[in-house]
């Protein structure tokens, strides 16, 4: 008990970086279904709707072409924009917003929802095309 008092702040590092590590892992569990780019093209060539959850002024610098762009901030009241009968690949800048998006049309009783691995960094990174 005395190391724990006497290292309080080594204690408190330990277990911030700790949980740094985890939520990574929290986050995949969190956005369900994974795609890479590759499925993620094949999706879209199938006819899945591309989702943009980021805000208006990122959105506007550079997106898939043909997306949609809904906020995550607004999904929740306008989930009923996006069509039921087409399965949604959802993507953000990096990755945990299009979680918690994937999350609430989950929650919405959507069950065909991916999120894009790396997000559109990752698109991008593939050399994949974005438009604006």
């Amino acid at each position: 008990m005395k190391f724990l008092i006497d290292n309080v702040f080594l204690v408190a590092t330990a277990l911030i970086s700790g949980a740094m590590l985890l939520m990574p892992m929290i986050n995949r569990q969190r956005a369900g279904a994974l795609v890479g780019t590759l499925q993620a093209t094949r999706l879209i060539n199938d006819g899945a709707v591309v989702l943009d959850v980021r805000d208006a002024n990122e959105y506007s610098g550079g997106h898939l072409n043909g997306s949609r762009n809904i906020p995550v901030a607004e999904l929740e009241r306008r989930v009923a924009e996006l069509p039921a009968s087409k399965p949604l690949v959802v993507l953000c800048e990096g990755g945990n917003r299009a979680a918690r998006a994937a999350a609430a049309l989950r929650k919405a009783g959507r069950s065909d929802v991916y999120c894009l691995e790396g997000g559109l960094a990752g698109w991008k990174q593939a050399g994949l095309p974005v438009v604006k």
